[in-house]
């Protein structure tokens, strides 16, 4: 079988897939939907686990895709999940395959997870004070996110990744605790720039904490180095705390973008690829699959997809427009 490269026009070759299993979510964050929610995808437009399986295994046989990270919305809400972990860990054993949640049920879950072959998750946190909790995400389930990333420790989903946003004036105060904290029970904290992807269009340069600004904030309690080791196509730049081993990272899509080195491709709930994260066009696979197509074909069609893809995201243009879909519904 000839292996295809998902190559673009910029040299750059997709070999990470970012799969979106659900728009739905059971937290309201305030920086990507609104508290009333959204309304979800229909169930008969989701994909099933027998196509998920089937895209997957085709990006992984066809395609030379490496990585694979379940997303959401919220991956945890979809039924069935370790089950689905497993029959994609049959595909290829040393695919690395980790999963992005807001860790709500985790605790339940972590040790199945893990027996069916996910390696680690990242848990989106970002406070640990039950006040801010509640202001940010709507919901009062802090300490159930807590115990989600012990359960996820003891089952061995290690390194334990933490991803926290910045909010002005809700959060952005809080930083040197939240990685003290996360330094405390050995967890990596990233912090991330707010992203304009939220459902209601509200984001606003001038109101997002930057990474400077973050940097600003944590070098109050800690000293930072830039980690030694190379970047490559990661999205956090990491720094050494206070002389190591720890380290933190910054995410800085937005001020400090690295479009360059993107090895990412994205697949929706709804059998749609993304090319970048911003992207304004989709390419249906989800209809390819139910009309009969062949493997070979939607290979192609993948390929072409990704082709496509732009030099970077934009954000910086002066006719830059938010994608339709909102966070929620694309999949980090």
């Amino acid at each position: 079988m000839q292996v295809l490269k998902l190559g673009d026009r910029y040299g750059r070759v997709a070999t990470d897939l970012r799969v979106s299993l659900t728009d739905r979510c059971n937290l309201r964050c305030s920086y990507c939907m609104p508290a009333e929610g959204l309304d979800w995808l229909p169930q008969d437009e989701t994909l099933t686990d027998d196509e998920l399986v089937r895209l997957i295994r085709i990006g992984v046989e066809r395609l030379g895709i490496q990585e694979l990270r379940f997303t959401g919305g919220e991956p945890l809400v979809r039924r069935g999940l370790p089950d689905l972990v497993r029959r994609v860990r049959e595909i290829d054993a040393g695919i690395d395959m980790s999963m992005t949640t807001n860790a709500l049920g985790l605790a339940r879950t972590a040790q199945a997870l893990a027996d069916a072959g996910l390696n680690r998750v990242n848990v989106s946190l970002d406070t640990v004070r039950a006040d801010t909790f509640h202001a940010i995400t709507r919901r009062d389930r802090l300490d159930d996110v807590i115990a989600g990333l012990a359960a996820a420790e003891a089952a061995g989903l290690g390194p334990v990744k933490v991803n926290a946003v910045l909010m002005r004036g809700l959060n952005d105060d809080q930083a040197p605790e939240l990685l003290r904290w996360c330094l405390d029970r050995g967890y990596e904290l990233r912090f991330i720039e707010q992203m304009p992807l939220d459902a209601q269009h509200g984001w606003q340069r001038d109101g997002m904490v930057t990474a400077d600004e973050i940097f600003a904030h944590l070098e109050r309690e800690f000293t930072l180095t830039p980690a030694s080791e190379p970047r490559g196509s990661a999205p956090a730049e990491l720094f050494v705390v206070d002389g190591g081993p720890a380290t933190v990272g910054v995410i800085a899509s937005v001020t400090r973008p690295f479009c360059g080195d993107c090895d990412r491709v994205r697949l929706t709930a709804d059998g749609q690829i993304r090319n970048c994260l911003f992207a304004r066009h989709e390419s249906d696979l989800r209809a390819a699959l139910r009309d009969g197509t062949s493997d070979a074909d939607i290979a192609e069609r993948w390929v072409t997809a990704v082709a496509g893809k732009a030099a970077g995201h934009g954000i910086d243009d002066e006719g830059f427009l938010q994608p339709d879909r909102p966070m929620s519904a694309i999949g980090g």
